[in-house]
């Protein structure tokens, strides 16, 4: 727990962090409770008047399915790795879904929680982890749909899929680095408020989400790696499609270096900017 005393000069409770790495994680493990709430009150905040509630997060990564399979697999033809287009897609869209919900929802979150942050102390990160945790029910709701798609197309997958826990762990991994880092930096600067969606969109563009990472030249493959989120979609796909689809081992290897230098660098550069927020926000 925090520390507590007694200022010998003024009535004040002064209460100060724990210091060290260690001492942070034991106070946000006693807010944990803390934490239960901010989660649960983002998830009440998001769909409260809105008109059809949560059926948003059926509508957007459907739309977004459907408009690439257009685009891509009918226009464009590109190959499908033997499996239903639809699905194909969707398998992607799952971790990219949610780590742009998750960047967008983190980037804003200590600036969104300005008042508690001035008054109270409490562990910061729990902030940003929250919203990244509240992505995860949009996750949950799109996974719904891929076993419905797959189901319509009579796709069954195989034993890999056993293994998706471990892509999603790594898709939260990318999704919390990268949230921390824009969450600090959007204290200080707020220019990045305008940045992250156009982040967001860019890297979906630029992400084997419409298509597969196997339409890009050998010679390129680890080049394209570049982008963490590459690895992650690749996972997905090849838990998901079994032997319909291949992971670049190189590449996905780079890419989960880059995750963890990410999400290691993130908790840092939060750490280092932490106590500024109070003054800053």
């Amino acid at each position: 727990m925090p520390k507590t005393e007694m200022n010998e000069t003024q009535p004040e409770l002064i209460i100060r962090p724990n210091q060290g790495f260690s001492g942070y994680w034991r106070d946000l493990w006693q807010y944990r409770e803390l934490f239960y709430f901010l989660a649960w009150r983002d998830i009440a905040v998001r769909y409260k008047q809105t008109v059809i509630g949560i059926a948003w997060s059926v509508i957007r990564p459907v739309l977004t399915m459907i408009v690439f399979t257009i685009v891509f697999g009918r226009l464009a033809g590109l190959p499908d790795e033997g499996v239903p287009y639809p699905v194909l897609v969707f398998a992607a869209l799952l971790p990219w879904q949610f780590f742009a919900n998750a960047l967008t929802e983190s980037s804003n979150s200590l600036v969104g929680n300005a008042q508690m942050i001035s008054k109270v102390y409490f562990p910061r990160l729990a902030i940003p982890a929250s919203a990244v945790v509240v992505s995860f029910v949009d996750f949950l709701i799109s996974f719904v749909i891929l076993l419905f798609l797959m189901l319509i197309y009579r796709f069954a997958p195989g034993w890999r899929m056993l293994t998706l826990p471990l892509f999603l762990l790594l898709a939260f991994a990318a999704s919390l680095g990268a949230g921390l880092w824009f969450a600090a930096l959007n204290v200080k600067y707020r220019d990045f408020r305008y940045i992250v969606p156009f982040v967001a969109q860019f890297g979906l563009y630029i992400s084997p989400v419409g298509f597969s990472s196997g339409i890009v030249p050998e010679q390129w493959r680890l080049l394209y790696s570049i982008n963490p989120m590459v690895g992650v979609i690749d996972g997905f796909r090849w838990a998901i499609l079994g032997e319909g689809s291949a992971i670049y081992w190189p590449g996905f290897w780079l890419s989960v270096g880059l995750v963890a230098l990410l999400l290691t660098s993130g908790l840092r550069y939060f750490r280092q900017t932490e106590r500024q927020f109070a003054d800053v926000i």
